[in-house]
């Protein structure tokens, strides 16, 4: 799925720059990240995990928004964000797409670090959240971002999109209010993988209000060493700021 843009952009990265590592670190991991993106929670993941990783950077056409075409030069489709492991699974190199899946492979990566909570429910939970953000969450979110931009109806039509996404953000509340994170009492990659839909919709979709326990929960993930470091080192993600 495309990534959803934000509403302006700045910065001059160029596609296929690289930050390199910090010296004397020999990194195996390599993230392919797109500007304003989905790729932004690959990079607070390994910050979490304090995992080496280098990053190439990718910036969107300035008229489409699209990713440009040097991704697919790393992959066919082309999408943010593309994990290259050298030291893969039986030590092969490897590269990966889909958030959903590269959280699930660092995870695995990391010896559980960031994993499902021990307790059967939490474990569910977790599962859950993992898939319910890009499964449920996003093409709600996406549907109204392309309807809005079609003069007339399609503004029309995202206004029926908003009640489907209300549902979303009201049931999200509901499970916030119960506690801290989305699995349980201690941060999870389900947290990570919920963080680029909540973010979108406090831009676009009006979730801070009445949602303050989803809000509390953004300016907790917010606040982490580990999501701060992944902004300075990812650069530009308008989507971190409320609108």
């Amino acid at each position: 799925m495309t990534d959803v843009p934000p509403s302006s952009s700045h910065g001059t990265r160029c596609a296929g720059d690289v930050r390199q590592p910090s010296a004397g670190v020999l990194s195996l991991i390599i993230v392919h990240h797109l500007n304003n993106s989905r790729s932004q929670r690959i990079l607070w993941m390994l910050e979490e995990l304090q995992l080496p990783y280098d990053i190439r950077f990718y910036r969107r056409d300035p008229q489409t928004m699209f990713a440009p075409p040097e991704l697919k030069r790393v992959h066919p489709l082309g999408k943010s964000p593309i994990l290259e492991d050298t030291d893969g699974p039986d030590g092969d190199p490897i590269i990966l797409v889909e958030t959903g899946a590269i959280c699930e492979y660092l995870v695995e990566k990391a010896g559980g670090r960031l994993g499902p909570p021990a307790d059967p429910l939490g474990a569910l939970r977790y599962r859950q959240f993992l898939h319910y953000a890009e499964g449920s969450v996003m093409p709600a979110l996406f549907a109204k971002l392309v309807a809005s931009r079609v003069p007339l109806l399609g503004r029309l039509a995202a206004k029926r999109v908003q009640p489907m996404i209300d549902v979303h953000l009201d049931y999200v509340e509901q499970e916030l209010a119960r506690r801290q994170w989305f699995a349980g009492d201690t941060m999870s990659a389900a947290d990570i993988m919920m963080s680029f839909p909540l973010e979108a919709a406090r831009a676009r979709a009006g979730l801070a209000e009445g949602r303050p326990a989803t809000v509390a929960w953004l300016d907790r993930i917010h606040g982490r060493p580990a999501y701060q470091a992944a902004l300075a080192k990812g650069g530009e993600y308008a989507f971190s700021k409320p609108s």
